[in-house]
């Protein structure tokens, strides 16, 4: 059973998700990573449900540029809720939102269970993969995080928004992609699938291995972001976002509402 520790850090993450004020720094509190763990799954407990199911999982911290803008040195690991989802082209709450950045990945869409934690048995459960954005946020004041506290904080989740292509992984060297990703126009960051821990389906056995090791493992139907190809941008209400990943198509999305 969590001890005081970690469901006070549990409650303050998801009070500040209500109120949208952010806390400082949890990490001082939480003595490993398991229990950084312990406390993003009270968090989440709190938002998941019958209405707003997990459709996904995903995995932060894969881009070394991403690493180094957060001073972390290695990957975390959250959920994805049903209300989380964007669609192609739509536009972003930034009411829901504290302090958002947005990223270009690569997304895979599960056509069966995963039960095998190979590659090759998990590659051969996708059904397709999609360009996609992920708007991080961060409940920690400033982003200043570090692995217990983006952990705890459902690997920095906010939200994303998944292409509308569907490209069988198992035809394009994932590695070689090139990745645009422009804000009104213009380009803001660039990458390449090997970015993402050296090859996206890498990033995706890293998801599935945690997923089961943690007692959900990836099931028929879920998404999986496999992090970020290059650097996250600071996103503002009306900015227009569009990444463009070779091979794989594109994705859009529009920051509405006021921050």
């Amino acid at each position: 059973m969590a001890d005081d520790r970690i469901r006070a850090a549990a409650r303050a993450l998801t009070e500040a998700l209500e109120t949208r004020v952010p806390i400082a720094p949890i990490a001082s509190t939480l003595r490993s990573l398991e229990e950084a763990y312990e406390v993003q799954a009270l968090h989440m407990a709190e938002r998941e449900s019958a209405d707003n199911p997990l459709v996904g999982h995903k995995v932060g911290l894969t881009s070394d540029a991403v690493r180094r803008q957060l001073g972390v040195d290695q990957p975390d690991f959250g959920i994805l809720l049903a209300d989380m989802e964007i669609h192609d082209r739509g536009q972003i709450d930034m009411r829901r939102l504290i302090q958002p950045k947005v990223e270009a990945e690569i997304a895979f869409v599960l056509d069966t269970d995963v039960d095998e934690l190979d590659r090759e048995s998990v590659l051969r459960a996708v059904e397709y993969a999609t360009p996609a954005l992920e708007i991080v946020d961060s409940r920690i004041q400033d982003w200043r995080i570090g692995l217990f506290d983006t952990v705890a904080d459902n690997a920095s989740s906010g939200m994303y928004v998944l292409g509308e292509a569907a490209v069988d992984p198992r035809r394009i060297d994932l590695r070689e992609v090139v990745m645009r990703m422009s804000i009104d126009g213009e380009v803001a960051s660039t990458g390449r699938g090997a970015d993402c821990l050296g090859d996206p389906v890498e990033a995706l056995v890293w998801v599935a291995r945690t997923a089961a090791a943690q007692g959900r493992p990836l099931r028929a139907g879920e998404v999986v972001l496999s992090g970020a190809l290059g650097p996250m941008v600071a996103l503002r209400p009306g900015m227009s976002v569009v990444a463009e990943v070779d091979g794989l198509g594109r994705v859009a999305a529009i920051a509405g509402g006021e921050s």
